[in-house]
């Protein structure tokens, strides 16, 4: 018969992966309740910094006519609004 390969039931312990970037979440922290301007990949966007999420953030618009949920992962600067 043909050769087989052995088998095994050996299997690595799993390793949990985390998207999270500490430093960009604690930062985003200390402006939140206040007016920023976040460049994505799609792009820029003004407004208040309304919730900080360890994968997201929520911004309104000054007027508070759209609210934005943006993934930190797509977030290439953020500036605090003077």
């Amino acid at each position: 018969m043909y050769n087989q390969p052995a088998t095994s039931t050996y299997q690595p312990p799993v390793q949990p992966i985390s998207l999270v970037d500490p430093y960009v979440y604690q930062t985003l922290l200390t402006v939140k309740g206040k007016s920023i301007v976040v460049d994505t990949v799609r792009g820029s966007i003004r407004g208040t910094l309304a919730e900080v999420q360890p994968d997201h953030i929520v911004l309104q618009e000054p007027k508070g006519t759209s609210t934005f949920f943006v993934r930190i992962a797509q977030i290439v600067w953020v500036m605090p609004e003077t």
